[in-house]
């Protein structure tokens, strides 16, 4: 008996920008489009840009492009077009009727990537409010076939459209899943809680999508986390303890990646998510130094950073996948505390990046000398307990210490 594989039938999608100045990026742009093409799944048949002042409010694209869009579709078999903004419902509704196919924008795609990767119930509970905001702006009506009797005995009239009734029943979930979410971050802020009241610090990870963040996770607490050089392959927030040079342990966050023209709603919907980065301590801003679009993708993490609030913070900046690298050259960023270079593959200058967080957080703290007498070694418990206790040597006067201890603990101690 001859066994056959079943294969889904690969979608190929003609990729579309608009290019409004000279000298911006729609190019690289469309080539990270690619790649989340790639990542949903589907291959790319070929690009269109178009140069106009400002994007068509009716159908995104011109009349010409539009009918070269067309041609390229027949010529390729390609199965639908991906567009490299976000799409008003009117410019998504005229595409369609215009070139006879499925039409997406960028937001719809990463949407679609972000529910292939969801594991954990905060994660789906945000990616589909996500969904569901972004269906709910995109309802119209299409004619009197959407309407429909209304239920009940002696009836009259047309009764509630469908249309109506969608938006009743999108508003109902999405009311739903804003409590289940109000649930889970209920259940953060206790933990967050419970780490203040321990004084644990807590450090993140932030960077753009795929600059190999999870893989540094990794190697830094040998977390076992997915690691995969496709975008947004890490969604769900994860936490593992971090042992530093001095023996004081931290909290280490992974987070999601950021990616330029990320759509507001989907910050709103991971906010809660991504507030682990506002109540950290010490960001660890990860940068893949092999990419051509390095300084750019800094640019939109620091963008997206002061969006979500996050200014002022202490950051230490990694400049990852040093192995890539066909010449060593040094790298600095001006906005970083710290900078080092690193390699998340190789374990290069991962004892440099612990050790400068650990700098980071000594200069959080006063540095102390003291001797004390046997009758106050509580006081030497409470600097180990919440400070970093360098070195201790019992003398037949007192207990003589070195210690970084943190302000609110230092007219204790």
């Amino acid at each position: 008996m001859e066994l056959y594989e079943m294969k889904e039938p690969e979608e190929r999608v003609i990729l579309i920008g608009v290019q409004s100045f000279a000298g911006d990026d729609t190019e690289k742009s469309l080539e990270e489009l690619e790649d989340l093409a790639a990542t949903a799944g589907a291959s790319s048949a070929g690009t269109v840009i178009q140069k106009r002042e400002s994007i068509h409010p009716g159908t995104y694209i011109g009349r010409g492009k539009i009918e070269e869009v067309r041609d390229l579709l027949y010529e390729t078999q390609a199965t639908g077009v991906i567009c490299d903004d976000e799409l008003s419902p009117v410019q998504m509704n005229n595409l369609q009727e215009e070139l006879g196919c499925k039409v997406m924008d960028r937001t719809l795609l990463i949407l679609d990537i972000f529910a292939r990767h969801a594991v954990t119930r905060e994660g789906k509970i945000q990616v589909e409010l996500a969904q569901l905001r972004y269906r709910a702006a995109r309802l119209t009506g299409l004619g009197k076939s959407l309407s429909r009797l209304g239920g009940g005995i002696g009836t009259r009239g047309p009764g509630e459209k469908k249309l109506e009734t969608d938006r009743r029943v999108i508003r109902e979930r999405i009311s739903h899943l804003r409590r289940e979410l109000e649930e889970v971050v209920r259940h953060r802020e206790l933990l967050r809680a419970q780490r203040v009241r321990r004084e644990q610090k807590v450090v993140s990870l932030v960077g753009y999508t795929s600059v190999g963040k999870s893989a540094l996770f990794n190697r830094l607490t040998g977390a076992g986390v997915l690691e995969d050089a496709k975008l947004f392959a890490t969604l769900d927030t994860t936490t593992r303890a971090l042992l530093l040079p001095g023996k004081q342990e931290v909290l280490l966050t992974d987070t999601v990646g950021f990616i330029r023209k990320l759509p507001h709603h989907l910050v709103e919907a991971f906010k809660s998510t991504l507030e682990e980065t506002l109540y950290a301590d010490v960001l660890i801003h990860v940068v893949d130094v092999s990419s051509e679009q390095m300084e750019n993708q800094m640019l939109t993490v620091y963008e997206t950073l002061q969006g979500l609030g996050i200014r002022d913070k202490p950051v230490i900046t990694v400049f990852n996948k040093a192995d890539l690298l066909t010449e060593r050259r040094s790298f600095r960023d001006f906005k970083a505390d710290r900078s080092v270079l690193a390699s998340a593959k190789s374990g290069e200058g991962t004892e440099q990046i612990k050790e400068a967080v650990e700098e980071v957080l000594r200069g959080q703290k006063i540095y102390i000398e003291r001797l004390y007498p046997y009758e106050k070694a509580g006081v030497v418990q409470l600097i180990r307990r919440k400070g970093e206790l360098t070195a201790e040597e019992y003398l037949p006067e007192g207990i003589a210490v070195k210690a970084y201890v943190p302000l609110d603990i230092y007219g204790q101690v």
